[in-house]
């Protein structure tokens, strides 16, 4: 599958317009015979892409002490339970970071007051924090995420993902690709049963079907 995953890549690539911007590289995935009214059969997964995203990644992080400390040495913003407080406080302040944050992080025994005060802004848009448990490494959960994208269908039969930047290799591209098929392939009720169609595009070119 690798072989014919990286063909496909490369007349992407090669295929796209010149651009005066540097485009990211997406998937887009096509689903059937799946009754996505039911939630259970929605595709709700966070991925590691083995190659990154080849694009920044927006983490906050909502910690107090030690953690917050270390985890301000990664993180793009640390906040702490007054913070969390105070965005409860303000509605279009707590949109406004929600929408332009990729990821939350948070220690757990904050996440009962994050449901409190921001459930109903982040629950919505998939973005409720990964709970930081005591043992867990801020830095290292951080630094993870920095290479992770979520793969989201809600209730459409079509959903796109990024897979990596246009400036990254076709081996890097659809290694990415590889991994996250591979995880739909085991998650999805039928497995390929269930996949109608992938393709892979740059931001402003042409679509190119990935043989699965």
């Amino acid at each position: 599958m690798a072989d014919t995953i990286q063909e496909a890549v490369t007349l992407a690539l090669d295929e796209a317009p010149e651009r005066n911007f540097r485009e990211t590289v997406d998937l887009a995935v096509n689903l059937r015979d799946l009754d996505l009214n039911d939630p259970s059969n929605r595709v709700d997964e966070s991925v590691v892409l083995p190659a990154g995203t080849g694009q920044e990644t927006r983490i906050v992080v909502f910690a107090e002490g030690e953690t917050a400390v270390r985890a301000a040495e990664v993180a793009d913003e640390v906040l702490d339970g007054e913070d969390l407080a105070d965005l409860g406080d303000d509605d279009d302040r707590a949109k406004d970071l929600a929408d332009d944050t990729d990821f939350f992080v948070a220690e757990a025994n904050l996440m009962q007051d994050i449901g409190r005060y921001l459930g109903t802004v982040l629950g919505p848009r998939g973005k409720m924090p990964t709970p930081l448990q005591p043992d867990d490494d801020v830095v290292e959960t951080v630094n993870r995420m920095k290479n992770t994208v979520q793969l989201r269908s809600r209730d459409r039969r079509t959903f796109h993902t990024r897979v990596g930047a246009e400036d990254m290799s076709s081996e890097d591209i659809s290694s990415n690709i590889d991994v996250i098929i591979r995880r739909l392939e085991a998650d999805l009720e039928k497995g390929p049963l269930n996949i109608d169609g992938i393709y892979v595009k740059t931001t402003m070119g042409p679509a190119k079907e990935v043989p699965v």
